[in-house]
């Protein structure tokens, strides 16, 4: 484990489509699958149903913990990288964090005005980063936390638009090399950490950055690169 562990983990947080939450009631813990996105600063967004009981857990106690699981290197499952991260859950009313959310799940788009379903937001408290087979580290909510990328939020609309106007060929060669399928493929956010890919209804993917970005020029030149990248692989 190195000191990028933090951004390690934060790589594997913001590409999970599905998560594990935990919560508790009256001393018994309780799990359940959910779909989460995060938020620019590392915050993770969930859109949960008044009706799910861990929804009914957490408005009574907001604490959890969320399990995030990536690929195992081999037929051994521990051999899986996973960040089980815990926080503080509490309900929000961002109509700009619900459209993120969405950008991520657009299939959610069916259900998401239903009015028993509302944007929740875990604030990590700490992680627990399991790089593989015996190899695990403890990480701060400051280790986990992403660097100041102001300039990119602030950027972000300019560079979704330019890039989806100007390189749509770029974004579907960046999409074939992540393995999506055929589509008409846009980017849909960008983060100090990497930027999500998004076509129809299907869950959106996830270009992971190198190394975090934290000016728009960087975010160029991780684009760049991952376009160069995507294009040699087809050729």
């Amino acid at each position: 484990m190195t000191e990028d562990d933090g951004f390690a983990a934060r790589r594997l947080i913001r590409a999970a489509r599905s998560a594990t939450l935990a919560t508790e009631a009256d001393g018994q813990p309780f799990a359940s699958l959910v779909t989460p996105a995060t938020a620019p600063d590392g915050a993770v967004l969930l859109w949960l149903s008044t009706l799910s009981e861990h929804t009914r857990q957490l408005r009574r106690n907001g604490r959890c913990a969320l399990l995030f699981t990536g690929a195992a290197e081999g037929p051994n499952p521990q051999t899986a990288p996973r960040v089980t991260l815990t926080g503080l859950a509490e309900a929000v009313e961002d109509p700009a964090l619900k459209v993120r959310w969405l950008a991520v799940h657009p299939y959610a788009a069916l259900y998401a005005d239903f009015a028993d379903f509302g944007l929740w937001q875990v604030r990590p408290g700490g992680a627990l980063l399991v790089g593989g087979f015996a190899r695990a580290r403890r990480l701060s909510a400051a280790e986990l936390a992403p660097p100041p990328a102001e300039s990119v939020l602030a950027a972000e609309s300019d560079i979704v638009g330019h890039v989806n106007a100007d390189h749509p060929d770029a974004v579907a060669a960046i999409a074939a090399a992540l393995g999506g399928d055929g589509g008409e493929w846009r980017l849909v956010t960008v983060d100090a950490d990497g930027c999500d890919l998004a076509s129809g209804e299907k869950a959106a993917l996830r270009l992971a950055f190198r190394a975090p970005a934290t000016t728009p020029a960087a975010v160029r030149e991780e684009l760049v690169r991952a376009a160069r990248e995507a294009r040699a692989k087809t050729a």
